[in-house]
């Protein structure tokens, strides 16, 4: 009994959880590191200059160290950076809005037994708007959506793509310190990810006894009421830049205008109608979305980053 404690404990010892924080919530972002097991190393990267509480989650957590990167580089760029200051064999790469269900640091010490994975996903317990995980193929990722239920019952299912809000990296794998795009500022970083492990034969699994609370889009705050705004001319340009990128990268130029191309046309169409119905927060929410896929499409850098998110 002595051994099999001394091995979970090792095991435990070899993770480093690496959240990546923005202006983020004191509230939200304790209680997700009070949902972590006290004795894995936790990272933040503060994307500023300045991490305004950091005396007090110090004082608080002993395995915890933050650092600040001096400007907002992103998700994937500020994955990276906490990467390399990761000496462990496995990262939890884990959004500041989610909390770790009560079993989970439990199950994640078993799983590491599997030393063949590339990257394991969560489940998102109580999550409505997404599925966790799937494949890269529309016809076998439909069949996925259909059986998932099922599928789900499986300790580990063998999948192509996981959401990233929080996913299991296996760095003796996956050997390498920038292992992000860091052309991508937001979305599909994890998609991209993915792709590139399942092109070269990767392990990519979905775990069902991994199970995270996902507050969503909460990861960043502020009492200013023109933050949300903001945010949100930020999420549908990157949303939309990044989605063309992704295909234009995978596959080529080509297809992705053919994937983008109705989206394209219908933002311009909805600028259009709500300007003309004086909806200037739809107008505003689509010619962001117009603007961040004309930018992808004529080959600009994912530069935009608005009033509060340099």
């Amino acid at each position: 009994m002595y051994i099999i404690d001394l091995y979970i404990m090792n095991n435990i010892k070899n993770i480093t959880i690496i959240i990546v924080t923005y202006l983020t919530n004191k509230k939200i972002l304790l209680n997700c590191l009070n949902s972590i097991d006290k004795k894995i190393n936790v990272i933040i990267v503060e994307n500023s200059s300045k991490f305004k509480d950091e005396k007090f989650f110090l004082k608080k957590f002993k395995n915890l160290k933050v650092f600040c990167t001096g400007k907002n580089l992103g998700y994937g760029k500020g994955n990276n950076f906490g990467i390399k200051k990761t000496k462990t064999d496995y990262a939890l790469i884990l959004n500041p809005d989610t909390v770790l269900d009560k079993f989970f640091c439990k199950n994640l010490k078993v799983i590491l037994n599997n030393k063949k994975f590339s990257i394991i996903g969560c489940q998102y317990i109580n999550d409505k708007v997404y599925m966790p995980a799937g494949y890269f193929n529309s016809q076998k990722n439909e069949r996925f959506r259909k059986n998932y239920f099922e599928e789900k019952k499986k300790s580990l299912i063998k999948v192509e793509w996981v959401v990233g809000c929080a996913m299991l990296l296996n760095l003796k794998i996956i050997k390498k310190t920038s292992i992000f795009d860091e052309n991508f500022f937001l979305y599909f970083e994890e998609y991209d990810l993915c792709k590139q492990l399942t092109n070269n034969k990767k392990n990519i699994y979905l775990s069902k006894d991994l199970k995270v609370h996902h507050l969503g889009f909460k990861s960043s705050f502020t009492k200013d009421p023109s933050f949300e705004i903001e945010a949100e001319k930020l999420r549908n340009w990157h949303w939309m830049w990044s989605h063309f990128y992704f295909y234009k990268k995978n596959y080529n130029y080509f297809y992705a205008i053919f994937k983008t191309g109705g989206k394209f046309f219908k933002s311009l169409f909805r600028i259009i109608l709500y300007l003309i119905i004086f909806d200037f927060e739809k107008k505003d929410k689509y010619l962001y979305r117009f603007l961040g896929l004309f930018s992808s499409i004529v080959g600009m850098k994912s530069n935009y980053r608005g009033k509060f998110f340099n």
